[in-house]
C-alpha cells in the first residue's frame, strides 16, 4: 500500500471535497476499500429506495479510493467505464457499504469490483464493476 488511509482522507478532503455526499471512507488496505453511506431522504428514489445514482456514486469513490491506496494520489486517474447490477431493494434509511477491491492494475487502466450491501440485509445490493483509466506519468 502507498498511501496510508489519513494520507488518502486528507486528499480526498482537499482535491475531491463533493465525494464525501457519496459516502465516507472507513477502510482501507492493499487495493481494497470500505466506504459507508448514511442514506437519507436525499438518496432515495419514489417507492422508499435508495436511488442507484447514490449506489453508483459509492461505488465509484470506493474504488477510486481502493485504487489510490495502490498506486498513490493521481488526481487525474478517472472512471472510463461503469457497470453495476442492482441486486435487490435496500432497506430504507439503513446505511449501505461498499466492499472495493481491485482486480488488475496495469500502467493505463486497473479493473475492480464493488459489493454494495445495506446494513439489515445479509446478500448484496448491488454488485458494480468499473474500469479507471490511470494517466500517464509525464
Amino acid at each position: 500500500m502507498i498511501v496510508t488511509f489519513e494520507e488518502l482522507q486528507a486528499f480526498l478532503a482537499d482535491q475531491f471535497p463533493q465525494g464525501a455526499r457519496y459516502g465516507s471512507l472507513e477502510k482501507l488496505g492493499d487495493g481494497w476499500a470500505e466506504m459507508k453511506l448514511d442514506v437519507d431522504d436525499e438518496h432515495l428514489r419514489p417507492g422508499g429506495t435508495v436511488a442507484g445514482p447514490a449506489m453508483m456514486g459509492l461505488a465509484d469513490v470506493a474504488l477510486y479510493a481502493a485504487l489510490l491506496g495502490k498506486i498513490g494520489l493521481v488526481p487525474l486517474a478517472v472512471t472510463s467505464n461503469l457497470n453495476i447490477n442492482f441486486l435487490r431493494k435496500p432497506v430504507s434509511h439503513s446505511p449501505i457499504r461498499a466492499q472495493a477491491r481491485m482486480l488488475r492494475i496495469g500502467k493505463a487502466s486497473g479493473v475492480g469490483e464493488v459489493y454494495i450491501y445495506s446494513d439489515g440485509l445479509e446478500d448484496p445490493v448491488a454488485h458494480a464493476t468499473i474500469t479507471y483509466a490511470i494517466p500517464a506519468k509525464r
